[in-house]
């Protein structure tokens, strides 16, 4: 379950009113918003009431002055809360509304519909399955729109967005953020030490895939380093 503290002023001061779930308008419980921690869950924060305006996504972390760093004009209205996914991906993009024109299959991230697919934009959707984010310029940049499960038959009333780049809203996005953020906070000095070796083991094994292509080699070269374990923990101290 999702859960979003917002404070009246920055700096996570004034009154506050924690939410749980979607809030179609923030007015009802404080006058203003300037900052915000999500401690939970991630969130699509919008400028107007009722899920209107532009859109922002919010990651697990602190928020001592979104707007700011989003540059934002206006203070958050409404949000929603995107619930967690772990299924398979799947979306129809079409060139033109109403489901017509040329169409194409997505089930991964697109930096760039027409480098792809030689798209310009994209008019209209069918989401079958995971939520996304949109883009209106390609590798992810400018505004975005939030969309789950469903069908869209025209962007008109989006506020005559063009989209050329696509997000998948993944669970493993959310862990890294939270391991990022839990390293932010207890300084890197802090991991443990199985983690650093066992990464460094993961990294040591992939660097000689990538060099040796052989197979059989590198199954080889794998059980030898495996006799060597005893000693990697004294080369890791070293390093």
């Amino acid at each position: 379950m999702g859960r979003v503290i917002f404070y009246e002023d920055r700096n996570f001061e004034g009154r506050s009113y924690e939410c749980m779930s979607d809030c179609a308008d923030l007015h009802s419980y404080m006058s203003r918003c300037h900052s915000c921690r999500v401690e939970s869950g991630c969130w699509m924060m919008y400028d107007h009431p009722n899920y209107m305006g532009n859109q922002y996504f919010f990651r697990r972390g602190e928020y001592a002055d979104y707007m700011s760093m989003f540059g934002m004009s206006e203070c958050i209205r409404s949000c929603r809360m995107i619930p967690m996914y772990r299924g398979s991906y799947r979306m129809r993009i079409y060139e033109r509304e109403n489901f017509m024109g040329q169409m194409y299959e997505m089930m991964d991230d697109c930096d760039s519909t027409m480098d792809r697919y030689r798209m310009s934009h994209c008019q209209s959707c069918h989401v079958m399955d995971g939520h996304w984010l949109f883009y209106e310029q390609p590798h992810y940049k400018g505004r975005m729109w939030y969309f789950r499960p469903g069908e869209y038959r025209s962007f008109s009333n989006m506020g005559g967005m063009r989209f050329m780049s696509m997000r998948r809203i993944m669970q493993n996005v959310v862990l890294q953020a939270r391991r990022v953020q839990e390293l932010q906070q207890y300084g890197w000095h802090e991991i443990h030490e199985h983690e650093a070796y066992h990464g460094f083991l993961l990294l040591v094994f992939q660097c000689f895939n990538k060099i040796c292509l052989n197979k059989f080699l590198t199954t080889v070269f794998i059980m030898f380093f495996l006799i060597l374990i005893p000693w990697t923990g004294s080369i890791i101290h070293l390093l």
